[in-house]
């Protein structure tokens, strides 16, 4: 009798063992499948500047991804920008890639400038040409640093708020020598 309770005991104890080991399999396919991220800035999107986000969870709490943007409207200085950026999260949770971060990121925006010309304008004087503003496009590269929180429901939807400012490498123009990078984004993790 006591062979017969041990053996069904063992038997009890092997079949849990074995569910548990499943479920962690199923656990850790699941967390594999659900490291990319893509979202919407709808922040820049009302202001004819649409962005989209790519992200990649690591292991350790921490992603790397970029933004993505191009002016829909000629009254915005920016033509179209990149930027990269590198994230550390400070959740406590047992997913990834949620709550309160920091990032760092680096920026490659296209920015229209206004140059104007040295050009003396007398009304008067038949040979002078009116004082004209004149439109060019540079490329600028910056650093810069924001933070912000990350949400993350059931079903995989993500929501976040971030904001943050960087500063240009090269600027000689004033108005012009720091970015932005603010937003609140909607997307899914897959």
């Amino acid at each position: 009798m006591k062979i017969i309770f041990a053996a069904l005991l063992i038997l009890t104890f092997s079949k849990h063992l074995s569910a548990q080991d499943t479920v962690a399999k199923d656990s850790v396919k699941i967390e594999k499948a659900t490291r990319n991220e893509i979202r919407l800035n709808l922040l820049t999107s009302i202001l004819s500047l649409p962005e989209i986000n790519y992200e990649y969870i690591l292991k350790n709490n921490t992603s790397f991804g970029f933004g993505a943007f191009v002016a829909l409207s000629k009254k915005i200085n920016h033509n179209y920008g990149f930027t990269p950026y590198y994230r550390v999260y400070f959740s406590k949770s047992d997913k990834l890639g949620m709550g309160f971060f920091i990032e760092a990121n680096a920026a490659i925006i296209s920015i229209r400038e206004e140059v104007f010309n040295n050009y003396y304008y007398d009304p008067y004087e038949p040979n002078s040409v009116p004082y004209k503003a004149e439109y060019h496009y540079t490329t600028k590269f910056g650093l810069g640093v924001a933070t912000g929180v990350k949400f993350l429901s059931k079903k995989n939807f993500v929501a976040e708020i971030y904001g943050g400012i960087g500063r240009f490498l090269e600027g000689k123009n004033r108005s012009s020598d720091a970015y932005l990078r603010s937003g609140i984004t909607i997307g899914k993790r897959f």
